[in-house]
């Protein structure tokens, strides 16, 4: 074996994504804390503190990323923070924010922001989130208050965060609030959440000219689990365009193809200046007629791949790369805005962010037009409806001390960022284990 270095272009991208509601700590305005409040989270977990960000522990994670080597970070805005009310603004939560940013700024880490992130604020709860296409003033306005108050500090913008996660996960598998198992409603939030990014995408324009504005979408690679069986296939192939496709080609033509029907929305036409690509893992599909709440759908992992703590990712990196020629399709630069595995003795981790990095550096090489990669994320933080089960962080939280651990995947990490590349030294110090499969 040589010693070698696979090189990423200058001005590549190198950061982390989070989510405001998973790092700030008691967000109790929002649709997330009624849910835990419920008892809707694993092992009735909560959030309580989560990593503290709202306490102003966002320094130290700002200055943890500084010093591992990042260039960038992805962070989102608390709509139910900013707007605690449908009449009232709090000018002092914006300002915190801001603050922020130019936190940001200051340690030399470019911004992208995300406008909404799962979450909502109570009020718009109330008249029906976005089944009611009544939100979509509200939104614009949020939308304008925000960018209008940010936008000296970055035009880098994320309009909505896995709209296609959202609409199924809170809509048809009723896992995140509202949970409600209605195809109807589905319909209606896809093509809601469609004219919502489309109206950020107009607004944010009008105030920010230089604006590069997307959504971060969840591509799942997906796969039948026989492929000798027609009901596997023909399950496969609906999965992956409920999941793949409907949102984003919306933004191509205008036209939201939901199963039976379309809607069109012209508005949406050419509404993305990048492409926001999440890939975390490939999952087999098959028919199930015991599964009548999860739509006859059965899902799996291929049983030879490594697995994550609760089984939920498979290290699958040729699925990455598959999202990444994918994405290609809609003729846009690219952004990896979330990748990674939940892994808390960080056994997993470094080669699945070797073995993912290296097909990163396959896509590059293919004339892929990628611009950056958001590792998810840099410290653990509450999971949604998973909780505190699931450890995506470089660096572990005790959520009892709030103390900060750095883990060997903070260093790997932090040597690819400041190499811009990876190297068969590094994988052969951190990811022994895919040092003959990467540098044969």
């Amino acid at each position: 074996m040589v010693n070698a270095m696979y090189h990423f272009p200058k001005d590549f991208l190198w950061g982390a994504a989070t989510a405001s509601y998973q790092v700030e700590g008691n967000t109790k305005n929002c649709n997330w804390y009624t849910w835990e409040q419920a008892g809707k989270i694993i092992n009735d977990q909560r959030s309580n503190l989560a990593c503290d960000w709202w306490g102003g522990r966002w320094r130290e994670d700002f200055d943890l990323a500084s010093s591992g080597g990042h260039n960038a970070h992805r962070f989102s805005i608390e709509w139910s923070r900013v707007q605690p009310a449908p009449d009232r603004w709090d000018e002092d939560a914006i300002d915190r924010y801001r603050e922020m940013l130019r936190g940001l700024n200051e340690r030399g880490l470019t911004p992208m922001v995300t406008l909404h992130h799962f979450t909502e604020p109570l009020w718009i709860t109330e008249i029906g989130s976005w089944e009611n296409q009544e939100i979509l003033p509200y939104f614009e306005r949020y939308i304008q208050k925000i960018v209008e108050a940010l936008k000296d500090y970055t035009n880098l913008w994320i309009t909505i965060n896995e709209p296609n996660i959202l609409t199924v996960s809170s809509y048809i598998l009723g896992d995140f609030p509202p949970g409600k198992n209605n195809l109807l409603s589905a319909g209606k939030v896809t093509a809601n959440l469609v004219r919502a990014h489309a109206a950020a995408h107009r607004l944010i324009h009008q105030i920010q000219p230089n604006a590069s504005v997307g959504i971060a979408h969840n591509f799942h690679s997906i796969k039948p689990k026989r492929s000798w069986s027609p009901l596997d296939r023909l399950s496969s192939q609906v999965v992956y365009s409920v999941l793949n496709e409907i949102f984003p080609n919306a933004l191509v033509d205008g036209i939201v193809r939901i199963p039976f029907f379309n809607i069109h929305i012209p508005e949406a036409k050419g509404t993305q200046d990048f492409f926001g690509l999440n890939y975390y893992t490939r999952e087999n599909i098959g028919f199930s007629l015991l599964r009548p709440k999860e739509l006859f759908i059965r899902r799996s992992h291929n049983p030879q791949a490594q697995l994550s703590d609760t089984a939920m990712i498979a290290n699958e990196p040729e699925g990455f790369f598959e999202a990444m020629k994918w994405s290609t399709k809609y003729k846009l630069p690219i952004i990896i805005t979330e990748n990674g595995i939940e892994n808390a003795d960080d056994s997993l981790r470094t080669s699945y962010l070797a073995q993912h990095i290296h097909q990163l550096w396959r896509a590059v090489n293919y004339n892929f037009p990628i611009k950056g990669y958001f590792h998810w994320t840099l410290v653990d933080n509450f999971e949604w409806e998973r909780g505190w089960t699931q450890r995506f962080g470089l660096w572990e939280l005790d959520i009892e001390t709030q103390a900060r651990r750095k883990r060997p995947s903070a260093d790997f990490y932090a040597d690819i960022c400041g190499k811009n590349g990876l190297s068969s030294d590094m994988v052969a110090k951190y990811a022994p284990a895919v040092l003959g499969i990467l540098f044969p």
